[in-house]
């Protein structure tokens, strides 16, 4: 017997009607990043390994656990991407596109890869869009970003979600805290859980964001970030605070928000919900001032963010309930002649209501069994070419949602009243 094929485990597939969701979750962030002057650059899945060793750090759990990397018939160490940062700062640099903008604000959507035990709100392949803001050092960059990312929840219809905010401050006050943050935790060596102990000497400062609730009254007793940061940094981060205080941006100072990767410093942050569980992270970023230099390029300010997909799909399915419909309107006709005439109709409508979704029910079959399938298609109204209409050059509007008399109209009466019955 042969062997069913099958996605792998954690890779899904997206299929109708959930990705209607999927497109119009899509669109709503594309609209709001353009509204702010954000361009699309599209990157490719697959990297050289070294752009993800050299910026996320090969400390990480990411490179230490989780990426996929394999050897391509060349010998050339490949890895499929297991976030979008690195390639976007590899690709500015590669394409000198920071001599032509200065400041450059560009955003980026797909797949990202990681090698990790899948569950819920994690998967080995999942769905991300980003954006990266680079030659800005201001803090008015930081604080508008976040701002953008808040008019993206309201776009897609999510509330209730919170926002947590920390500085890491620059490398010199980060490396002082990291000696302090040592110290501590090798005097508290027994302790601390078998993860926590390899952090301690690849990256103490991810300690903080252990998830064992063992760790949770040392790391509550471990020294703070904060003592340690000079004038500046305090100011950077003070002024962001304010300019989304006048926003009316509600959040959280979260002193043990570190992010996970190497490359973070001052200004880092995380949109969180409750409603997901145990994942309840759908966005997260800051600022990675020295990454463009640290890549081979001349050192750059930049700050980025990333949200994943699945989890503000899952949102999105639990605040709007159903997927949204197939189609607004559906053509029908049976005989051939009837046929080629809802065929031209359908070309008709497309060009003169270009905002309605409209799908000819084709295949053939009973006028009984074409009215089954545009009734499953979702839309709201049918539009029949029977023998009749077809005569006499007519069509009869059947709506199949809802309230509403059935109509035979003329073709000059057509248009009209069908953009007014769907309210355009």
């Amino acid at each position: 017997m042969k062997q069913e094929l099958r996605a792998i485990r954690g890779m899904n597939d997206v299929a109708p009607p959930a990705s209607a969701r999927w497109q119009h979750l899509e669109q709503r962030v594309a609209s709001v990043l353009a509204a702010y002057g954000y361009q699309q650059i599209r990157l490719p899945i697959v990297e050289a390994t070294g752009v993800f060793e050299r910026s996320i750090g090969d400390t990480t759990d990411i490179v230490q656990k989780e990426m996929y990397t394999f050897a391509d018939r060349n010998g050339d160490r490949l890895t499929l991407r297991p976030e979008g940062t690195a390639g976007c700062v590899r690709a500015v640099l590669e394409h000198g596109l920071l001599h032509q903008q200065p400041q450059l604000r560009l955003w980026y959507a797909g797949p990202m890869f990681r090698h990790e035990r899948p569950q819920k709100g994690r998967y080995r392949q999942f769905h991300q869009i980003g954006a990266e803001a680079y030659g800005m050092t201001g803090p008015d960059i930081d604080a508008e970003l976040i701002l953008m990312t808040a008019r993206i929840w309201q776009a897609l219809g999510l509330a209730n979600l919170r926002l947590e905010l920390n500085t890491l401050g620059v490398s010199a006050e980060r490396e002082r805290y990291r000696e302090a943050l040592t110290a501590y935790f090798r005097g508290h060596a027994d302790a601390l859980d078998e993860d926590s102990r390899l952090r301690l000497e690849r990256n103490p400062l991810r300690i903080l964001d252990s998830k064992n609730p063992a760790m949770r009254p040392l790391i509550d007793g471990a020294p703070r970030l904060a003592d340690y940061l000079e004038a500046d940094s305090r100011a950077h981060f003070d002024a962001v605070c304010a300019t989304l205080t006048a926003a009316g941006i509600g959040f959280v100072v979260n002193p043990l928000l570190v992010r996970g990767l190497d490359y973070y410093g001052k200004t880092v942050f995380e949109w969180i919900t409750t409603e997901l569980g145990a994942q309840g992270t759908v966005c997260a970023g800051g600022r990675y001032d020295g990454l463009v230099e640290l890549m081979g390029g001349k050192p750059t300010p930049a700050i980025g963010f990333a949200m994943g997909l699945e989890r503000l799909i899952e949102l999105m399915a639990q605040h709007e309930g159903g997927d949204d419909a197939e189609a607004e309107l559906c053509v029908v006709g049976t005989s051939e002649a009837e046929m080629q005439a809802a065929l031209l109709l359908a070309e008709t409508l497309r060009s003169a209501l270009p905002g309605a979704r409209t799908i000819c029910v084709c295949g053939g079959g009973s006028m009984k069994a074409l009215m089954k399938r545009a009734d499953r298609t979702g839309a709201r109204l049918a539009l029949i070419i029977g023998g009749d209409e077809l005569a006499d050059g007519t069509v009869t509007v059947k709506p199949l949602r809802g309230q509403g008399e059935q109509q035979r109209l003329g073709r000059e009466a057509l248009i009209g009243t069908v953009a007014a019955m769907l309210g355009q």
